[in-house]
C-alpha cells in the first residue's frame, strides 16, 4: 500500500470511481487507485487472462493490493470470504473439501453486505440510546420529586415529635420507610440505564468506525461486531414501568 502525500493533489482522485482515494494502492507503473476499485478491476481482468493498468495498460502483479489481499499458503489473490469459517479464500482454497459445500460471496459483495448490516445495526442502536436517555431523564425527575417529598416528611416528623403525637408519628415513619424504598428503586433504575447507555454507545462507535473503514482485512471484525451483544435487559429497560409515586400526606 502507498501512503498518499498531502501535496499530491493531482492524485487525490481515483481514476476508476472518480472519488477521493480510499486505501490508495499503486500499480507497478506508479498509478494510484482505491484498493477496492483496483481489486474489482483485477477480478474482471483475470477473467480475460491479463492484468493491465486501467490507465496506461502496463502489466502489474496481484501483489500490488498488499499483504491483506494475498493468500500466504498459495500466494494467490483472495477472492472470496467464507462466512462460516470467517476467513478469506483464494481460488485454490475454494477447491479444498472444507469449502466446496459452502456458498462464499466475493470479497466486494461481502464488504457491501456487511456494511449494510453494520449501518442498520448502529442506526437502530442510536434510536435505542435516545429512548434510554429519555427514560433516564424521566427517572431522574421522579427521583428528585421523591427526595423532596422525603425531606418534607422528615420536617413534618420533627414537628410532630415536638408535640409528642405518637400515633401521627408512627404513620409518618411508615410513610418515610416506603419513600426510602421507592428512592432506592429509582436510583437502581437510573444506574441500570446509565450502564446500558454507556455500553451501547461504545458498540455504536465501533460499528460506525468499522462500517466506514470496512475492507477485506476487517470483514472478520465486522462479523464479530454484529454478534456483540447489547445489554441482556435492554428490552426490559426500554419498557420500564412507572415506579410508585410519592406517598400522599
Amino acid at each position: 500500500m502507498v501512503s498518499l502525500q498531502e501535496d499530491r493533489q493531482e492524485e487525490a482522485v481515483c481514476p476508476i470511481c472518480q472519488e477521493h482515494l480510499k486505501e490508495a494502492v499503486s500499480t507497478d507503473c506508479k498509478h494510484l487507485f482505491c484498493r477496492v476499485c483496483l481489486a474489482q478491476h483485477m477480478e474482471k481482468a483475470l477473467a480475460s487472462g491479463a492484468l493491465c493498468c486501467p490507465l496506461c495498460r502496463k502489466p502489474y502483479s496481484e501483489g500490488v493490493l498488499g499483504e491483506g489481499y494475498i493468500c500466504h499458503k498459495h500466494q494467490k489473490r483472495f477472492q472470496r470470504f467464507c462466512e462460516k469459517s470467517k476467513c478469506l479464500l483464494c481460488v485454490e482454497c475454494l477447491e479444498s473439501p472444507e469449502h466446496q459445500s459452502h456458498s462464499e460471496p466475493t470479497i466486494e459483495t461481502a464488504i457491501s453486505h456487511y456494511k449494510k448490516r453494520l449501518t442498520h445495526k448502529f442506526r437502530k442502536l442510536r434510536k435505542d440510546i435516545g429512548k434510554l436517555q429519555q427514560l433516564k431523564a424521566q427517572e431522574e425527575e421522579k427521583l428528585q420529586a421523591l427526595q423532596e417529598d422525603c425531606g418534607n416528611h422528615k420536617l413534618e416528623a420533627e414537628l410532630v415529635s415536638q408535640h409528642q403525637n405518637k400515633g401521627q408519628l408512627d404513620i409518618i415513619s411508615q410513610q418515610q420507610v416506603g419513600q426510602l424504598e421507592d428512592t432506592s428503586a429509582e436510583e437502581a433504575r437510573i444506574l441500570e440505564l446509565s450502564k446500558a447507555i454507556a455500553q451501547i454507545s461504545l458498540l455504536v462507535a465501533d460499528l460506525e468506525s468499522t462500517a466506514k473503514e470496512l475492507d477485506a482485512n476487517t470483514l472478520t471484525t465486522a462479523s464479530d461486531l454484529l454478534k456483540r451483544s447489547t445489554p441482556k435487559n435492554l428490552d426490559e429497560l426500554l419498557s420500564l414501568p412507572a415506579p410508585a409515586g410519592p406517598v400522599a400526606n
